[in-house]
């Protein structure tokens, strides 16, 4: 019963006005997605008043573990392995996060390339991710992507939202001793918009925040389900309620979502960008999914990265 909540999502052009949604492709993904849904939606209802439904919940929605695959492994090759370790204020005990560093193309040791956090979405680690981190690096950025606790080498624990934010801050905090005279940017996909989101919030050094595929709030996603008016949203603890968050972001802010992502849908992103203050701008990316928007979209990323940030 574990939520299916990774990837991106893409659109039709760089456009900072209304979302011209594609036809709902329903990919083999969405429908396990729903399914495990379905499940979730009725394990909430057993379960309510339970003391383990916060645990619970997180596990449905991150599914953690080390899962990787063959295009992940060759794409991680030549990533440099980072540690971060941290005293965590939630479990009182240490804590330390496994990474992966990609250093910009050409750039030497003392280069000023931006630098860029990577949060992933939901079930595959950093090796998983490692695609999606090449791409971003080769629109001129620095990478550093992490795995949260109970993920890939980080530490053993089962993921919540509050442990997420506190993992995310950390990896920050590290960029910011590591290259304190770098432009630092905040990156979410999909689970880890959420969590993008909820770092941009809280931090004053941000460059700009990106996020792709991702949501207004947990509850929201819920609803957009066939059987999204089952009275259950009360039940939900580990919301990511980033639609209340967003408005706090002081950087620019870059909405992207794939048209044709029939896992979250576009409308929720486009929600989540108006609820936003400018700086802001929203990209919809044509023939996009929830998994490979930053691939069929990687001009529209390189456009809006310039318009609005002016990175070139």
């Amino acid at each position: 019963i574990k939520a299916y909540l990774s990837s991106g999502i893409t659109s039709p052009g760089f456009s900072r006005s209304g979302v011209r949604l594609g036809s709902d492709l329903v990919s083999s993904s969405a429908m396990k997605f729903k399914t495990r849904l379905l499940t979730l939606l009725t394990a909430l209802v057993v379960l309510a008043g339970c003391s383990t439904l916060a645990e619970k919940q997180g596990e449905w929605i991150f599914q953690p573990g080390d899962r990787s695959w063959s295009g992940g492994v060759a794409a991680a090759e030549g990533m440099q392995d980072v540690w971060i370790s941290f005293d965590s204020q939630l479990s009182g005990k240490p804590a330390r996060l496994h990474g992966l560093w990609l250093a910009a193309d050409g750039e030497p040791g003392q280069g000023k390339k931006p630098v860029l956090l990577y949060l992933h979405g939901a079930r595959w680690n950093v090796v998983g991710s490692a695609q999606r981190v090449r791409r971003m690096q080769e629109l001129g950025f620095s990478v550093l992507v992490i795995d949260y606790r109970g993920f890939g080498k980080s530490d053993a624990s089962m993921p919540t939202e509050t442990q997420s934010y506190e993992d995310a801050r950390a990896a920050w905090d590290w960029l910011a001793v590591q290259y304190p005279d770098r432009p630092r940017y905040i990156f979410g996909h999909s689970l880890g918009g959420a969590i993008a989101i909820e770092l941009a919030s809280r931090v004053k050094d941000e460059a700009g925040t990106i996020v792709e595929g991702t949501f207004t709030s947990i509850p929201d996603v819920f609803e957009t389900m066939a059987w999204g008016w089952l009275p259950v949203t009360g039940l939900i603890t580990q919301r990511f309620e980033s639609v209340k968050k967003v408005a706090g972001i002081g950087s620019p802010l870059l909405v992207v979502h794939g048209e044709n992502d029939s896992l979250i849908k576009p409308e929720l992103g486009r929600k989540l960008f108006e609820a936003a203050t400018t700086p802001k701008a929203f990209v919809l990316v044509p023939g996009g999914s929830h998994h490979n928007t930053n691939a069929v979209g990687q001009s529209l990323y390189r456009e809006a990265l310039a318009q609005l940030f002016e990175l070139k």
